[in-house]
């Protein structure tokens, strides 16, 4: 009998210790993701900010590109019509090189748009993620009718 009361009390130790030894690392794992979360919010904020600027210099770098193929369009018809003027070729030749230079510009533009867009959704996924672990640690909330 007093055999199986301290074996008994010596198992009720061994659990209780090891349930309160894991408390303090849950507290530091949650504190940990506490702080990812936070960190990677800031990060999303940043990011957000930068949406319009990047939206707006596609838009820009895209329109110039246009301007840039209708005047290239306007030299090449001119030269159509004559032909022979050397003068006419070069001014083609150059509006044809600031053609290709302003979609290239445009291109890179759209693409860093893009990335962006993408970092932003793989951040609210990673966000979404983290908070799904942090609700694990947290207790449940008692609800009221």
């Amino acid at each position: 009998m007093k055999r199986t009361l301290v074996l008994c009390a010596a198992s009720m130790l061994l659990i209780c210790s090891g349930v309160l030894a894991q408390t303090p690392k849950v507290k530091t794992d949650s504190l940990a993701l506490i702080s990812k979360i936070s960190e990677n919010q800031l990060k999303l904020g940043k990011m957000q900010n930068e949406v319009d600027q990047k939206t707006k210099n596609k838009q820009d770098a895209s329109a110039k590109a246009q301007q840039s193929a209708d005047e290239n369009s306007a030299a090449a018809t001119k030269l159509s019509d004559n032909p022979d003027d050397k003068k006419l070729a070069r001014r083609a030749d150059h509006k044809a090189g600031d053609a290709r230079s302003d979609a290239r510009k445009s291109r890179k533009e759209a693409s860093r748009l893009e990335k962006l867009n993408k970092d932003i959704y793989d951040l609210k996924n990673k966000i979404a993620d983290e908070q799904a672990k942090l609700n694990k640690y947290a207790p449940p909330v008692a609800t009221t009718p």
